[in-house]
């Protein structure tokens, strides 16, 4: 089936321009200043043609975790958002570290048919942080990488063996970092607001150590490593200065830290709680500054949907995380294009290429001959976070009531419209 998409602006890593696209097979055909087809076509006037975001950290929670979130929820919140691909970490019950788990959950995002999911593996059996998983069949069913996420595998050694093993199957190992033991079950970053709400914190230091530790491995043993969901100031210099060396590391971040700082904390709501903990206003400078310089090279959502009785308890006690999958590309839109901190084709390479080419992944550019994963957005358009009316079945997001840019209006996968603004 063709489709035509009209009169938008595509937006491509070298910038914006004019252009119809031409969808045939499932792939872009075509882009040029004007096309002809007699097709069905999709009017794009006063909108943006994105390629469709890669999220290579999310949460999907099934199986095991249905009440949270399912593939099918999941899936239908990530295309609203114009996310085409997710990679789901492996925290599942059972966990994803073997060959099994990580077939059901390809056959099941096929049944479900919305967008692409690829499945991370544990680098370890049960993400205990002990023994190896195994890689060699978890690769054969399909993962596209290995990852304890939630937890660092504190073992040095064993760290060590992943990511060789990991390596040799044309892997990388997604790191959480944060140190365990000195974190010592602090819930919020460790400084003048824990004092001042009472909540037990932890030092940047937990997450330094550990991100530090990984680069160090992969320098000494010439195999890339790339690091979660950085939150710190001197996270991002310690990052930095591997790259200036030429170690072989990636990193992420998540809108959350570079949007909000601990100030949020003492409203004691539990959206407000996540892992790693938000930062202090110098954090978040570092943060948006990373992105600017390429030291962080893309943006994650860190979806990490929950029910209502896992975050309406005391803040202690509350479950980690945000449901960010409907709310990143506008999130990050108002607070870095608008603001003028990036530009639009530097968030696209953010959000869409460089994740991509981070893992492997076909797609993840407007081109031709490429997958005709697509979201079209009117950035003009104003809406209000409403965690209500998200598809998600997580409903904390500590953005609810915030006004942004930027609404998704259709979703294309492999050609085919798998969300549309009604």
């Amino acid at each position: 089936m063709k489709i035509l998409i009209k009169n938008g602006v595509a937006v491509t890593r070298e910038g914006e321009r004019k252009a119809d696209i031409l969808i045939d097979g499932g792939k872009i055909a075509k882009i040029a200043p004007a096309i002809e087809e007699n097709c069905k076509t999709v009017d794009a006037a006063g909108k943006y043609v994105l390629p469709g975001l890669v999220d290579i950290h999310v949460h999907l929670r099934e199986p095991g975790y249905e009440g949270k979130e399912d593939i099918e929820s999941g899936s239908r919140a990530a295309v609203k958002g114009g996310v085409t691909q997710v990679c789901c970490m492996p925290n599942t019950d059972p966990v994803c570290d073997n060959a099994v788990v990580a077939t059901y959950i390809r056959a099941r995002a096929k049944e479900v048919g919305l967008c692409k999911v690829h499945p991370i593996g544990a680098i370890t059996k049960g993400e205990r942080g002990e023994s190896l998983a195994d890689i060699g069949k978890m690769k054969s069913a399909g993962v596209v990488a290995l990852s304890d996420d939630g937890r660092s595998v504190m073992n040095s050694y064993i760290m060590r063996l992943a990511m060789e093993y990991a390596h040799d199957f044309g892997l990388k190992c997604l790191c959480h970092c944060e140190d365990a033991n000195l974190v010592d079950g602090g819930v919020v970053n460790e400084g003048y607001n824990s004092t001042l709400a009472g909540l037990k914190g932890s030092l940047r230091a937990a997450e330094d150590i550990m991100i530090a530790r990984e680069i160090a491995l992969s320098e000494s043993l010439g195999i890339p490593v790339h690091i979660c969901h950085v939150s710190t100031f001197s996270g991002v210099e310690i990052i930095r200065n591997a790259k200036a060396r030429g170690v072989r590391v990636t990193a992420e971040t998540c809108p959350h830290y570079f949007i909000l700082t601990d100030d949020v904390i003492t409203s004691y709501d539990t959206a407000t709680k996540v892992n790693p903990p938000l930062r202090e206003k110098k954090d978040v400078e570092a943060v948006i500054r990373g992105l600017q310089d390429g030291t962080i090279d893309c943006i994650v959502t860190d979806h990490a949907p929950h029910s209502a009785k896992d975050k309406q308890v005391e803040y202690a006690s509350a479950a980690f995380g945000i449901s960010g999958l409907e709310t990143s590309l506008a999130l990050s839109y108002t607070y870095l294009v608008k603001t003028g901190k990036l530009t639009m084709a530097q968030l696209v390479d953010k959000m869409s290429f460089a994740p991509a080419q981070i893992l492997g992944l076909e797609g993840g550019a407007l081109e031709e001959g490429a997958p005709a994963d697509i979201a079209v957005c009117d950035f003009g358009k104003k809406w209000t976070v409403d965690s209500s009316a998200f598809l998600s079945k997580g409903k904390n997001t500590p953005f609810n009531g915030f006004g942004v840019y930027g609404e998704v209006k259709a979703t294309f996968v492999d050609g085919e419209i798998k969300f549309q603004q009604k």
